[in-house]
């Protein structure tokens, strides 16, 4: 399986790339929000992170090998984790990533189904799933740094992902609002300190006061 690319912008399309490897140009799918970095990138060398699946009809006998690229490894593993939505394949995650996965995983994690069906091909009834099947699975994403200028961008470093959940939801229970609860854990983050568990993270935030 080829997890990561690097090479020159050849050519950017409505829905891909051409990557130029060596000797050798890939088509690579990207999603829309990934098409907008790459189109002001004509001739630059990238790296893109990647996802590999087959697509067609096994019962008529033609599978088609295809690469899903994006900038930066949380962004692949954001499109992985909505995948795993039922009913959500990846023709429809590809068609639905038009705003950065901060955005969308934000909206997750606010329960915001309303938000969610503004994307191409997510009705009210799909949002309320991908609600469901997310909502605590998303805080990582949520708290991502922006896009830099070249277009790469990274999960809060210093926690595993579970810890970070976990401290957004103690925090709710306590009762601070999804806006406060993120914000605070933005200012425990920025430091780069890093943190084993949930108790280090609220010790952080509260000394803060």
């Amino acid at each position: 399986m080829i997890t990561k690319m690097t090479g020159r912008v050849n050519r950017v399309l409505d829905e891909e790339i051409r990557l130029q490897v060596g000797p050798l140009e890939y088509q690579i799918l990207v999603p829309e929000f990934v098409r907008r970095i790459l189109q002001h990138q004509h001739g630059d060398e990238i790296t893109l992170y990647t996802s590999h699946y087959f697509e067609g009809n096994p019962a008529h006998g033609r599978m088609v090998p295809r690469l899903i690229g994006f900038l930066a490894e949380a962004e692949q593993d954001f499109f992985d984790l909505f995948c795993t939505v039922d009913k959500v394949g990846v023709r429809k995650a590809m068609k639905a990533f038009v705003r950065p996965i901060k955005e969308i995983a934000d909206a997750i994690q606010r329960q915001d189904s309303k938000w969610l069906t503004t994307l191409p091909g997510i009705g009210s009834a799909t949002a309320e799933q991908i609600v469901a099947t997310l909502r605590r699975k998303v805080t990582r994403y949520a708290l991502m740094a922006g896009p830099s200028t070249t277009g790469a961008a990274a999960a809060p470093s210093g926690i595993d992902g579970d810890v970070l959940d976990d401290a957004y939801q103690a925090l709710l229970s306590v009762g601070h609002g999804p806006q406060e609860a993120r914000d605070r854990l933005d200012k425990a983050l920025a430091g780069g300190k890093e943190f084993k568990n949930v108790e280090d993270v609220l010790m952080a935030i509260y000394q803060q006061r």
